[in-house]
């Protein structure tokens, strides 16, 4: 259908920067060098007005009373913030936001589901489409890292977080919905050990949508946007969180690139193989040699094997372990583990400075007037479609 598409078509675009560079030189190289002048690139954006000014009151406040409200209709205004961004007060102001958008967050979640977070805690989030290419199962990886390290010391010294998944996954994908036991079954192991109560606390919420994305991402410290190099088109909830004063960890993948070019890589927190080393070593990567070297890896799997996830269930998570070892872990899931693990370490070490945690988190706001989908609209329009704007009388 791609193929009768472009050839019946006079443009065609990928959503990112990454996906159009993919488009044109792997995915329908043929057709591109065929039609070169019809591929171009629009990177996708979101709407401020839902997604910030109606999803986020306070924070939208704030930013008004900052630098006007010129921003809620012209989304690269938000560039004005860059010089408050190392003001005590407006910082002041950006921690307040959030901690009120995360109180708000809490009684929404506990009246709707009957689940507990502590606001206190850092909000570290995944609102996803459950996917293996989305790697859920990095994020549960990661997590286990954490988890071993506090079992082995008790006494570590770690900012408290809660890790939040959200997401659905399709009726027949077996292993994804494996994926959402399995994180099921490591918060409660998790909940039950009095070594981790207080500490780290994991929660699934079930039926990903809108409603829960307009109170989730306000709320959130931190944004993973972790999938493998060269398999997210684009994504659309890195902007939301952006735009929202979360800070991102994430791969250089999809539009995650271009955050980092508006907002400066030593605003995000990259971390993991590039789409061309993903691209060059998949004929070869083997996921044993890190399982072997890496301790922290070969004790997160071990863990999963001996069922300490699954006590009463013998063996319910072996496909996992067959998808990461046996069947070569397609989406590179352990190659990223370590830098993944050491992304969020420095991340947790930013917290400590809280000034500068509110530095980075509002050059990230005020760098995020690209992703909007006014420009997105705007550019199809005068473009692509050739249309004219109309008068509204």
């Amino acid at each position: 259908m791609a193929n009768l598409a472009i050839v019946g078509s006079h443009s065609t675009n990928g959503v990112a920067a990454v996906h159009s560079k993919l488009l044109r030189t792997t995915t329908v190289r043929d057709l591109a060098e065929m039609f070169p002048e019809r591929f171009n690139n629009k990177t996708n954006g979101v709407t401020p007005r839902r997604w910030l000014l109606e999803a986020n009151p306070t924070l939208s406040r704030a930013i008004t009373e900052g630098i006007g409200d010129d921003w809620i209709t012209d989304l690269t205004q938000l560039s004005r913030l860059k010089v408050l961004s190392s003001d005590s007060g407006f910082q002041a102001t950006f921690h307040a936001t959030k901690r009120e958008a995360k109180v708000r967050f809490a009684e929404w979640l506990k009246a709707t589901s009957g689940q507990i977070v502590d606001p206190e805690t850092i909000f570290d989030c995944q609102i996803k489409r459950i996917h293996e290419y989305k790697r859920q199962l990095l994020n549960a990886l990661r997590i286990i890292v954490c988890y071993n390290r506090l079992r082995g010391n008790p006494n570590l010294e770690m900012a408290p977080r809660t890790f939040i998944f959200a997401g659905k996954a399709a009726p027949a994908y077996r292993l994804a919905k494996l994926i959402i036991k399995f994180i099921n079954n490591l918060a409660a192991t998790i909940d039950g050990d009095p070594i981790a109560r207080g500490r780290m606390k994991v929660i699934f919420i079930p039926e990903g949508n809108v409603s829960l994305a307009e109170h989730l991402i306000p709320a959130s410290d931190v944004s993973n946007q972790i999938s493998t190099a060269g398999y997210e088109a684009s994504g659309t909830s890195n902007m939301k969180f952006m735009m929202n004063g979360a800070l991102t960890v994430g791969t250089l993948d999809g539009a995650t690139i271009e955050m980092a070019e508006e907002a400066g890589n030593e605003n995000l927190f990259l971390f993991g193989l590039t789409v061309e080393q993903v691209q060059n070593s998949q004929a070869w990567y083997n996921p044993h040699w890190h399982y072997e070297h890496e301790p922290q890896t070969q004790a997160a799997l071990d863990l999963i094997v001996s069922d300490y996830f699954s006590r009463n269930e013998h063996g319910v998570f072996a496909p996992i372990r067959d998808t990461l070892l046996t069947n070569g872990d397609h989406y590179m899931h352990l190659a990223d583990l370590t830098s993944y693990v050491q992304a969020q370490d420095r991340l947790g070490d930013l917290h400590a400075n809280q000034a500068e945690w509110a530095r980075k988190a509002i050059l990230n706001i005020a760098s995020s007037g690209k992703f909007s989908s006014d420009r997105a609209i705007h550019e199809y329009a005068t473009e692509i479609w050739k249309a004219e704007p109309c008068p509204v009388l």
